[in-house]
């Protein structure tokens, strides 16, 4: 299994980044996915998180400004990101866990398979 985020960058506050999650070696239909971010000297947090049935969730901080969604038969999931803020700057991670349901969707010891991150900085 592997997946393989990208699209991150340099971008400035305000601005728009898309980034993607690429899955192979597994049939993302019967996967559930997260996202998180690590910044420098901080833990890892979760961003947002897509079910199976493509009911998603976001942690508070995304005050609207981000969209999760998936393409099963590309097996990408992406995270659209808006106004983006300095404070976002973060190495973005995506995740994945077969398991149903959205308990502890932001805890990324309940992941079964990470992605290598891709760094998004906010930055004027």
């Amino acid at each position: 299994v592997q997946l393989q985020a990208s699209g991150g960058g340099l971008v400035q506050p305000g601005g728009s980044l898309r980034l993607s999650c690429a899955a192979s070696g597994l049939i993302l239909d019967y996967y559930a996915i997260g996202w998180f971010r690590q910044a420098p000297g901080k833990e890892r947090e979760g961003v947002s998180f897509i079910r199976q049935n493509d009911i998603t969730y976001y942690a508070d901080f995304v005050e609207g400004r981000f969209t999760i969604s998936r393409d099963n038969s590309k097996s990408t999931v992406y995270l659209q990101m808006n106004n983006v803020k300095p404070e976002d700057t973060a190495v973005y991670y995506c995740a994945a866990r077969p398991r149903n349901g959205s308990y502890r969707w932001a805890q990324y010891s309940e992941y079964d398979y990470w992605g290598q991150g891709t760094l998004v900085t906010v930055s004027s």
